[in-house]
């Protein structure tokens, strides 16, 4: 898949997830579907991207939820 497709699905998972008003559990929220419904390897290309390019083009929420992850990759 490629690098484009990520960042726009976890951009639509990010804004799904802002009408949270706990805005810890929106950043849980985006975390824990990116662990249960995106392969390791949707993961591993994600994060490593993420790191290249400091998170651009991620809305504010996905880019916490990527960045302070914790799952792995």
């Amino acid at each position: 898949m490629s690098t484009e497709n990520l960042i726009k699905m976890v951009n639509q998972i990010a804004q799904y997830f802002a009408i949270e008003p706990d805005h810890q559990k929106a950043v849980l929220g985006v975390r824990n579907h990116l662990q249960l419904y995106w392969t390791p390897g949707m993961r591993k290309e994600l994060l490593a991207w993420q790191t290249e390019h400091h998170g651009a083009n991620l809305l504010p929420l996905a880019q916490e939820a990527v960045s302070g992850a914790g799952w792995e990759a």
